[in-house]
């Protein structure tokens, strides 16, 4: 019954040239038989084989691009795609208008209807990037710059650009990004994947501080995140987190200097080559926590969910100090006296 109506309307004039053609042709493959044999085999063969074999393509539509126009672009792609038949069964699928613009990956052993299918429902291919813990919003940006599937809008931005874009208050986007893996459609931009990191960090900063500890050193979450940021620097073993934590926050509760290097570094920026000098250490910036007491103004880095629960639930010990052996771990110690003979024994004696 739908083919008579298509074709009654073919008569009285009411579809396209285009639409006339493909109702012709249904007209046709409704009495297929005889000589008109040949022309539903045809048909079959366009709805059942597969349109590639042995091999993944990409294909981008783009606005504006007409049904001829992506047929085009599967075949320059070597796709087995009969143009006549592409259309008819678009025709009978209704997905004349429904075609979503984006790049799709298609695999081997997809036909035409499922290829079409795609389309329809916008199941384009997903690009992913990951910001690591531990990497500065600098790291992030050299990241995203260099991938060429997003799309870039930020051009050197400063600092006070991108929190607008945030519709945050905060001096700096540091530490203010979740990391993670996030994946995109092909020419997302930039400041769209940073927003994203941005609103899953508060997210995951709120959720932490609502179950944190008592009696915390802390009267914000910021702060939190700056001290769960030097903790993600300071140590790659998960079982040291809460450990280091507890050594800061003791030290922060004693109002004794954090002594930290990876603030020192930070605070050096470029000026940094790998090497801290004695003349670093007593060196003021904002981030020499050598020089300044309690915390620095902003983290200096991305820190993770388990940093971010090691400040919020640290370690209830009495070390007041932590030398590396050289090993990824550390040796925590309660007094000075102790904490030295580590220093000589991993530290100067290498040296």
């Amino acid at each position: 019954m739908k083919k008579v109506e298509q074709y009654r309307a073919w008569l009285s004039g009411r579809l396209t040239r285009t639409n006339k053609i493909i109702g012709l042709a249904l007209l046709v493959l409704s009495f297929a038989g005889g000589a008109g044999g040949w022309l539903w085999m045809d048909y079959q063969s366009a709805l059942h084989q597969p349109a590639l074999v042995d091999k993944t393509i990409y294909v981008e539509i783009e606005k504006g691009d007409s049904l001829d126009r992506i047929i085009d672009k599967l075949v320059t792609q070597q796709l087995a795609v009969k143009p006549f038949w592409f259309k008819v069964i678009a025709f009978q699928e209704n997905a004349l208008k429904k075609l979503k613009t984006g790049e799709y990956e298609l695999t081997s052993g997809l036909t035409l209807p499922q290829i079409l299918a795609l389309f329809v429902q916008g199941k384009t291919k997903q690009h992913a990037i990951t910001f690591p813990e531990g990497w500065s919003f600098k790291e992030i940006l050299h990241e995203i710059e260099k991938n060429p599937d997003i799309e870039h809008t930020l051009n050197g931005a400063g600092f006070g650009s991108v929190m607008a874009k945030f519709k945050s208050d905060m001096p700096s986007p540091e530490g203010l990004l979740f990391p993670d893996t996030y994946f995109f459609e092909k020419h997302t931009s930039d400041t769209s994947l940073l927003k994203r990191a941005y609103d899953k960090m508060q997210q995951v900063l709120q959720q932490e501080w609502l179950n944190k500890a008592e009696g915390l050193p802390f009267k914000t979450p910021y702060e939190a995140l700056i001290l769960a940021s030097i903790v993600e620097k300071e140590t790659g073993a998960a079982a040291e987190r809460p450990l280091i934590a507890g050594v800061f926050i003791r030290r922060l509760e004693q109002n004794m200097l954090l002594q930290t290097d990876p603030t020192v570094i930070y605070g050096m920026g470029e000026s940094y080559q790998g090497d801290i000098k004695t003349k670093d250490l007593t060196t003021a910036t904002p981030y020499n926590t050598y020089v300044i007491s309690g915390l620095p103004p902003t983290p200096i880095a991305m820190p993770g969910r388990d940093a971010l629960y090691a400040v919020l639930h640290p370690d209830k010990g009495d070390s007041l100090y932590f030398v590396a052996r050289g090993d990824g771990t550390h040796v925590f110690s309660a007094s000075l006296k102790d904490h030295n003979l580590a220093v000589d024994k991993f530290q100067r004696n290498k040296k």
